[in-house]
């Protein structure tokens, strides 16, 4: 099954609350359901799939806390490509000018 966040590793540690739906990694066998609280560990490689089979709502929102930058990495662990703040910014400049808000919408969400 693809993952809806494909497999990657965080340098620095990750929070997470699951808002609403169930979902898991590849690499663990349990399951983050509504009201769950999550940890993951700097270091850790996984690969977030929906977990509709084992009760999921039609969507997944988790809050998640993330120190750090998110490293996208291929079966053999080498980087394939990363997000951090930066990165994220830039995707929703292009995003709101695609959507006729204009790059600059960001701007109210940074201080």
């Amino acid at each position: 099954k693809s993952g809806v966040l494909s497999r990657h590793i965080h340098p620095s540690w990750v929070t997470g609350y699951v808002i609403r739906g169930a979902w898991r990694y590849l690499e663990h066998d349990w399951i983050a359901r509504e009201g769950a609280f999550v940890y993951e560990p700097p270091g850790e490689i996984h690969t977030l799939v929906d977990a509709e089979a084992a009760g999921g709502a039609p969507e997944i929102i988790t809050f998640f806390n993330i120190a750090g930058a998110m490293v996208y990495v291929d079966d053999a662990g080498n980087s394939t490509g990363y997000e951090d703040v930066f990165t994220k910014i830039a995707m929703c400049r292009k995003h709101y000018a695609a959507v006729g808000l204009g790059e600059g919408f960001v701007d109210q969400f940074v201080r």
